[in-house]
């Protein structure tokens, strides 16, 4: 269960309501009982207390890495379906065979004879 405090608890009174008990072999927390209840309210205040602050230390990063000239994000997609298409040609094989062999670098030097 996770998410807000008030979440996680309406999900468990609900459960609770329809016959489901919630026990947490794992953890030992068993939220049938009042120690239980007590330990999960206390790991989902714990929890929603830290999920901003996880935020800020990405936005932070983020912003370091800006400063630093970094690329961030995905990389992009490159543009060599031109080159798949003759590469796929040129072997005798699909588009889709090209690419796989392509991306996993086993044709390195074909590609780049086929560039030029």
């Amino acid at each position: 269960m996770a998410g807000p405090v008030t979440g996680t608890l309406t999900a468990a009174s609900v459960a609770r309501r329809i016959g489901v008990l919630f026990v947490s072999l794992g953890e030992g927390i068993d939220a049938t009982t009042p120690a239980g209840k007590l330990q999960i309210h206390i790991l989902g205040a714990i929890a929603e207390f830290e999920r901003p602050r996880i935020a800020e230390r990405v936005k932070a990063g983020l912003q370091c890495g800006r400063t630093q000239g970094k690329r961030l994000g995905r990389p992009r997609k490159a543009r060599v379906t031109v080159v798949m298409r003759e590469a796929a040609r040129i072997w005798g094989v699909s588009k889709s065979t090209a690419a796989r062999w392509i991306n996993a670098g086993n044709a390195a030097h074909a590609v780049s004879a086929i560039v030029r």
